[in-house]
């Protein structure tokens, strides 16, 4: 967490973590963007912040995972 710019970890501090499993630095749309995924009263959810702080989106990591392995399920062919 000590990686993170100033503003991104305020940023992280201010949505009621009790936890950071993990944070991954990537470029979407040519920006740099900080998705942390963190442990909220036992319930993981992504948070997504820019270089300089701001919020971008979060949603609960579950429900990312649903979404792809549906994904793959269509991709591959197999599943129902």
């Amino acid at each position: 967490m000590s990686d993170l710019p100033l503003r991104c970890r305020r940023q992280l501090r201010q949505s009621g973590t009790s936890e950071v499993v993990k944070i991954e630095k990537k470029t979407e749309q040519g920006k740099t963007v900080y998705e942390a995924v963190v442990n909220k009263k036992g319930t993981e959810w992504s948070i997504e912040v820019d270089a300089n702080g701001k919020f971008l989106k979060q949603y609960k990591e579950s429900e990312r995972r649903k979404r792809t392995k549906r994904s793959n399920c269509v991709q591959t062919g197999s599943g129902p």
